[in-house]
């Protein structure tokens, strides 16, 4: 199995109560490095997100804030979802798209009924499909 792990700067609980809404997963698991039971916290993150994790289907999307000044951009990879009707795609592409930026427009293609590209205004990149193409 392969699952995700995103890091941020110090927006992981937003962005993860925010993943949660619009997957419709559920969060399983948030922690501070205040709360770790090894009692290591790097200094001035005490409130930033040591680990956490949402259960979205049977895959797992976890994440933490870095270390204060530690923080590189996410960059070189999007998370992709993939919903059985146009309709459902567009509505999570427009959920994520907000205060983010458009990267291409939801739209058919040749593979999908709906597909688009984004980041989110976390800077996550996503990938959204809807309605696989059959072909004929």
């Amino acid at each position: 199995m392969l699952d995700n792990y995103l890091f941020f700067d110090g927006q992981c609980a937003e962005a993860m109560k925010f993943y949660e809404r619009v997957t419709g997963g559920t969060l399983k698991m948030m922690m501070k490095y205040s709360e770790s039971p090894e009692g290591q916290c790097p200094a001035g993150s005490e409130n930033r997100i040591m680990h956490s994790s949402i259960m979205v289907g049977d895959r797992n999307l976890m994440a933490s804030d870095s270390p204060v000044g530690e923080h590189k951009p996410m960059q070189g990879f999007s998370l992709s979802l993939f919903y059985e009707s146009p309709e459902e795609a567009k509505q999570k592409f427009d959920m994520l798209a907000e205060g983010g930026t458009v990267t291409m427009p939801i739209g058919p293609t040749f593979w999908a009924k709906a597909f688009g590209m984004l980041t989110d205004r976390f800077g996550t990149s996503w990938m959204v499909s809807g309605g696989e193409v059959k072909p004929s």
